[in-house]
C-alpha cells in the first residue's frame, strides 16, 4: 500500500488535484495564492494556510510570537503575489486545558502582524482536540492586487535573474516566529522591477526554486558562493533550512542592473541579491523541508 510520506507534499497535492476544475478562477491551485477576477476592480487573492504545534512550533513558544507566524504566513504569500492583505478567518483547534491567557496571547500576535501589515480579522471558529492533542491554527486570508501587477510562478524566461530578498538560513533558532512579510517590497518587486515570476521562500530554497522553474517551463542554476546568508549559517543551512519567508523574484537580465540600483533607494537595510538564473532546462538542488517525508530533502 502506497503511504503519503512514499510520494511526498508535491505528488499529493498534484493527486488530490485530479479532477476539479477551475473553472471560474483566473489562477486556480498551483500557485501561492488561487486569484479571482470579477471583471472590475482590483484582482482578488485567496489564500489558506495552518500551522501546528510540534510541527510549526515547539509547546513552549511564546503565543504571540505563534499568532504572527499563523498570520504572517497568508501575508506572505499575498506579498508573493505582489499583492496585499485585506481579510483573515482564523480557526483554533485547541485542548480545553489550555490556559485562556495563551490563546489571548495567540490572538495579540495576530492583532499585531493585521496592524504592522495591514488588513482585518473578518471571524473565524474554535474548536476542541482529545486532551494532550497538538494545537492547530488555521487562517484563511483575501487580499488583492491591482491589474496587471499580479505576479505568478509562471512567467518566468530563460535568461531571467534569480534573487531573493535578505538573507537565508537559521529560521529554526527563532526566526520563523518573528520573520517580516515583504509585502511592501512584494508590490514593488510587481511594480518596478518587471517581475516575470515570484514566490516566498518557506520550505527552503532547494524545494521552493524547483517548484518556481518547473511552474515556468524552465530549468535553473545558483551560484552556492552567492547565497545571503545569516550570520553563522552554512550554504547547506540556505538553501535547505526553510520558513525564511523572503522572497525569490526572477527579473529580465536586462533590467536588473537599473532594478538592483532603484531597490537601495527603496529600501535601504534590506539586500537584493542575484543569486543565479532561470535556464532552458536543468537544476538540482537538495534539502528543503517536506511534510510526509518528515525530513528535510
Amino acid at each position: 500500500m502506497k503511504r503519503l510520506r512514499d510520494i511526498g507534499e508535491d505528488g499529493l497535492i498534484e493527486r488530490l488535484l485530479r479532477g476539479f476544475s477551475d473553472e471560474g478562477l483566473a489562477v486556480g491551485p498551483g500557485d501561492d495564492c488561487a486569484v479571482v477576477d470579477d471583471g472590475r476592480g482590483p484582482l482578488r487573492l485567496l489564500k489558506t494556510d495552518a500551522i501546528v504545534e510540534r510541527v510549526h512550533f515547539e509547546p513552549d513558544a511564546v503565543a504571540s510570537r505563534v499568532g504572527w507566524k499563523a498570520a504572517a504566513r497568508v501575508v506572505s504569500d499575498f506579498a508573493a503575489m505582489g499583492g496585499r492583505p485585506e481579510r483573515l478567518l482564523v480557526t483554533l483547534a485547541v485542548d480545553g486545558a489550555r490556559p485562556v491567557a495563551w490563546a489571548e496571547g495567540l490572538y495579540r500576535g495576530i492583532r499585531r502582524c493585521l496592524e504592522t501589515c495591514g488588513g482585518v480579522l473578518a471571524g473565524g471558529e474554535t474548536s476542541s482536540v482529545p486532551a494532550g492533542a497538538p494545537a492547530v491554527i488555521s487562517v484563511a486570508g483575501e487580499g488583492s492586487v491591482a491589474r496587471g501587477r499580479v505576479v505568478l510562478r509562471s512567467g518566468g524566461r530563460p535568461g531571467d535573474v534569480l534573487a531573493v530578498t535578505g538573507r537565508l538560513g537559521g529560521s529554526i533558532g527563532g526566526r520563523h516566529l518573528r520573520f517580516m512579510p515583504r509585502v511592501e517590497e512584494g508590490a514593488w518587486l510587481a511594480g518596478h522591477a518587471g517581475a516575470t515570476a515570484m514566490m516566498d521562500l518557506s520550505d527552503g530554497l532547494a524545494k521552493d526554486l524547483p517548484r518556481l522553474a518547473k511552474a515556468s517551463g524552465c530549468g535553473f542554476e545558483v551560484d552556492p558562493a552567492r547565497l545571503p546568508r545569516h550570520r553563522g549559517c552554512s550554504v547547506e543551512q540556505a538553501i535547505g533550512d526553510g520558513e525564511d519567508y523572503e522572497l525569490l523574484v526572477a527579473i529580465p537580465a536586462k533590467r536588473w542592473a537599473a532594478v538592483a540600483g532603484a531597490w537601495g533607494e527603496a529600501f535601504p537595510g534590506l539586500g537584493l541579491h542575484a543569486i543565479g538564473r532561470l535556464t532552458s532546462e536543468g537544476g538540482e538542488l537538495s534539502g528543503g523541508w517536506d511534510h510526509f517525508t518528515a525530513r528535510r530533502g
